[in-house]
């Protein structure tokens, strides 16, 4: 998704085509007025963001009437504007404070209590269903033997990940469970980005805080305030190294999509194929 080609949608829609950029990558993320608008990518090319699209919409929905603290949608579904998935949100109060890991792990212990939805069903965690779109739109920005090599590390977690035994009983998770995935307004913290809402196991929730401990600097001590409001440690699952591998694999082929035309991006996926090809946990891997 790139800015010029989200505002010509933007304008398609009706809406102002100089409304302003709030975030830039899977989708363009843009603030008008009192809502805020996030623009797909092409859901002719790729039809499962569409489907993604209208499911997020249900999601908020769902967590609505549950009095799950969450980010409201402003319509009943998403529009398709010129091929492109549109969705409208009401926009939230300046925060007060930076979301913790404990304002995490509280939502989650409300996400991980809920049942099924009715009226429409959450799809499996599907985290590794992107690395091959990732690494086509990488084309020849990157190796392509790191695209090979990373292929064969989807394909073996998703085995692995299969063949899991879970602790948790499965259920309703959130997906990209991190502290930046939650807003702290004056009514408290509330869960954003809803999106990646799966059924799956609840352990895919607590191996995202697990990762950024190990690979992107979270201190140990917020950690343990995240698993002692949460109320258990994932690291104690046997399962958990299979869902890090596949996680860390997810992360690096995400990053590879930006490289062609971010230098940036490709030193960061250059970074963090070759801590994997020398399966190096101790290598830190920064935010993109």
């Amino acid at each position: 998704m790139n800015d010029m080609l989200a505002r010509e949608v933007l304008a398609a829609a009706g809406l102002p085509g100089d409304a302003e950029l709030l975030a830039l990558g899977e989708n363009a993320v843009f603030a008008v007025g009192d809502l805020v608008v996030k623009v797909g990518r092409d859901a002719v090319r790729h039809p499962e963001l569409r489907e993604r699209a209208d499911r997020e919409v249900a999601v908020a929905h769902w967590l609505a009437d549950a009095g799950v603290p969450a980010v409201r949608a402003a319509e009943p579904a998403a529009r398709l504007v010129e091929g492109h998935p549109v969705t409208l949100w009401h926009r939230l109060p300046e925060a007060v404070r930076p979301a913790g890991p404990e304002d995490l792990a509280r939502l989650l212990t409300l996400v991980h209590a809920l049942p099924a939805p009715d009226g429409f069903v959450l799809p499996r965690r599907e985290l590794l269903g992107g690395v091959e779109r990732w690494l086509r739109l990488a084309g020849d920005a990157i190796d392509p033997a790191d695209a090979v090599y990373l292929r064969g590390r989807r394909d073996g977690f998703a085995a692995a990940a299969a063949a899991l035994v879970p602790h948790l009983p499965p259920g309703p998770i959130h997906g990209d469970a991190l502290p930046r995935n939650v807003h702290v307004g004056p009514d408290g913290p509330v869960l954003v980005d809803l999106e990646t809402f799966s059924a799956d196991l609840r352990e895919h929730d607590l191996v995202v805080l697990a990762l950024s401990r190990d690979r992107y600097g979270l201190a140990p001590e917020a950690y343990d305030a995240f698993t002692a409001t949460y109320g258990w440690d994932v690291r104690a699952w046997e399962g958990c190294a299979v869902l890090r591998g596949a996680r860390e694999t997810a992360s690096c082929a995400w990053v590879s999509q930006h490289a062609p035309t971010n230098p940036k991006a490709l030193a960061e996926f250059r970074r963090r194929v070759a801590s994997l090809r020398d399966d190096d946990p101790t290598v830190r891997w920064y935010p993109f």
